[in-house]
């Protein structure tokens, strides 16, 4: 089933997406994972990640969803959600990638963006940020805080 479009007057149109059959013509799957690595430089992870990602988020049992920006009739801007499933230590929600295309950046899309998409979340949303990122400040200006180290061990 197709998902309405919501606007603003004479602003963006969001979609929610919450299955691969559910892309619009105007931003179809592949082209998002285009538009998600190259709009992220140089905080970009690999397609086949994004890629992977996306079907974690898409599939069949509703872990998450794609919130799609449409401005000036076209796709301006995407944020993936993956639901953990889990809660407490782990929020219900992990915030994957958020982006804006370049040439529409300081209009204040982001935010809408993810304004927008942290109102379809029920309960808390992580996400990972580095330190240097300049996306870090909108992220802290729209209200997420700093709890957690995130430490890794590689093999």
């Amino acid at each position: 089933m197709k998902q309405k479009e919501t606007s603003e007057k004479s602003g963006p149109a969001f979609l929610k997406v919450r299955t691969k059959n559910e892309f619009p013509d105007w931003a179809s799957k592949s082209e998002l994972v285009s538009f998600l690595h190259h709009t992220m430089k140089p905080f970009n992870d690999s397609m086949i990640d994004i890629q992977r990602a996306l079907e974690l988020a898409l599939d069949e049992s509703g872990k998450g969803f794609v919130m799609l920006l449409k401005y000036q009739e076209k796709l301006g801007g995407a944020l993936v959600m993956l639901e953990t499933g889990m809660k407490g230590f782990i929020p219900e929600n992990l915030l994957l990638f958020v982006s804006v295309s370049p040439d529409l950046r300081g209009l204040g899309l982001g935010k809408k963006l993810i304004e927008r998409s942290l109102q379809e979340c029920k309960g808390e949303v992580k996400l990972h940020v580095e330190y240097e990122n300049p996306a870090k400040r909108l992220y802290e200006r729209i209200g997420f805080t700093s709890k957690y180290a995130e430490m890794r061990y590689t093999v």
